[in-house]
């Protein structure tokens, strides 16, 4: 099992965000370091019968059942069958553990502030309302996730049904 962990200091030292960069459907985004308790590669999911269709089901991670959601069908892009790049990235929200399943994680980047914008206003419907920010880093767009909207008020209620 490939683990990662980080320490809990602040995200930002000196004008720069820190964020896991991972890929879904050949796109770029990135989530705050400081959500990521760990990444996974895939594991034995167990579907929970009448979920929906984002949500693998769950999985036990020590001794601790967490619900598993799939970013790429969240996104509402075709599902694929899970392959060696394919990661669960664990996330850790108020009071909820959580697992986003991805394509592939790249890295840990370290963004500059000030390459980073608010999302455009004509994105801001209710499909992408869990976008944070977009990074022009490195010449390339990422896109940075809030992993809160990411679980609002539906998919929590979702979450709490699968526990």
């Amino acid at each position: 099992m490939e683990t990662f962990a980080h320490s809990k200091t602040a995200t930002t030292i000196d004008s720069i965000v820190q964020v896991v960069s991972f890929k879904i459907n050949g796109e770029e985004y990135g989530v705050d370091i400081l959500k990521v308790q760990e990444i996974n590669r895939t594991m034995d999911v167990t579907r929970v019968p009448n979920s929906k269709d984002h949500i693998d089901g769950v999985i036990n991670l020590r001794g601790k059942v967490i619900p598993v959601i799939d970013l790429r069908t969240l996104f509402g892009f075709q599902r694929i069958e899970h392959d060696h790049n394919t990661r669960i990235i664990v996330v850790e929200l108020s009071d909820k553990v959580v697992g986003f399943v991805v394509d592939q994680v790249l890295k840990v980047l370290s963004i500059p502030q000030s390459v980073i914008e608010d999302t455009p206003p004509m994105l801001g419907n209710t499909q992408t309302e869990y976008i944070r920010n977009v990074a022009k880093f490195e010449e390339r767009l990422i896109i940075l996730l809030d992993p809160e909207k990411l679980l609002h008020e539906e998919f929590s209620v979702a979450a709490d049904a699968v526990i």
